[in-house]
């Protein structure tokens, strides 16, 4: 994450942060603003951060607070939303209800510009982070669906770019389709290209290597695998291959000896929720990875949700990879 950090302080980004009363998220914008990661907006209500940190001992000097239920914040947000919103059947009465909560007043500050990236999760659950970035920024042009995806760390700095590796989808999508699979292997693509600063090499996963076994999950992921290579015919996406024959040259020579993977995948797409969450899991305790995430992707523009159990430095490293991705965007 060192490089991350690095990266995040040669840019002059501005992060809102709409979970502001939460000691961990108040913590790591110190720090980020500190560190000059980033220059921070804390969302919420001021007597409920103030609280905070006078508990905490953390100064918020340097740092923006918007009160989304205040004047003139609050009828701002309920105009814009209501534009955005009215061919939905939203009423000025609605549109005022939901800006003056904070996860749709940082959606609303990341629309009009105000600020180039979100970060929540930590209190809020992920439908929750999800639902206004979803109903007010969208989806990047000709990508169908937003998804998510984690930046793993391990120890094993042979494997992928010195031991970091994109795994994708962990925390969106249940059960994409083919198409749906395809764009998640799109934007992780882009994602490994952000974050590791390297090319993509990005492999379909599944429990069969390219025709050993039959089964209408390994069809969708075949399927999926030729999509993706029909729209973006400059990446490297391969599959289907199981996890060894990804990530093991010796396995991809034996198994798979045309591979231009070569087994030297960075990206690894799981065929459904289930695996990719069960996957990044097993990583991270197992082998003693660091996991961050999940990152969305495939948005226009850049919000981030977090483990309603992160630390206050996943919080502070997950600010650095959207003052990144936002760079990007």
């Amino acid at each position: 994450m060192d490089a991350i950090v690095a990266r995040a302080k040669a840019a002059t980004q501005v992060v809102a942060l709409p979970e502001a009363a939460d000691p961990r998220t108040l913590q790591a914008a110190r720090r980020a603003v500190d560190d000059q990661v980033a220059e921070i907006i804390l969302v919420g209500n001021t007597d409920e951060i103030s609280a905070t940190a006078a508990s905490t001992d953390i100064s918020l000097a340097g740092m923006e607070i918007v009160q989304p239920a205040e004047a003139p914040t609050l009828s701002e947000n309920a105009a814009l939303l209501y534009e955005l919103r009215k061919h939905k059947g939203i009423s000025m009465e609605q549109a005022e209800e939901c800006a003056a909560d904070p996860l749709y007043c940082a959606a609303l500050l990341l629309q009009a510009d105000r600020a180039n990236a979100i970060v929540a999760g930590a209190v809020y659950s992920t439908p929750q982070v999800l639902r206004p970035l979803f109903q007010i920024v969208g989806t990047a042009p000709d990508i169908s669906l937003a998804s998510s995806c984690f930046v793993m760390v391990t120890p094993q700095t042979h494997i992928g770019v010195n031991g970091a590796l994109i795994f994708a989808d962990a925390g969106v999508v249940p059960d994409p389709t083919a198409a749906q699979l395809a764009d998640i292997a799109i934007s992780s693509a882009d994602s490994a290209r952000t974050y590791l600063n390297a090319e993509p090499r990005v492999a379909m996963l599944s429990f069969s290597t390219m025709g050993s076994a039959e089964h209408p999950s390994v069809d969708k992921v075949i399927e999926a695998t030729r999509i993706a290579q029909e729209k973006r015919p400059d990446l490297i996406i391969e599959g289907e291959l199981q996890g060894d024959t990804a990530l093991v040259p010796e396995v991809a020579a034996a198994k798979c000896a045309n591979s231009k993977l070569e087994g030297r995948a960075n990206v690894l797409i799981f065929p459904d929720l289930n695996s990719g969450n069960i996957a990044y899991k097993l990583v991270q305790r197992l082998a003693n990875a660091d996991a961050y995430g999940p990152l969305l992707q495939g948005m226009a523009k850049v919000g981030m949700d977090l483990s309603r159990g992160a630390t206050a430095e996943d919080i502070y490293h997950v600010i650095a990879l959207a003052v990144v991705r936002s760079t990007t965007i």
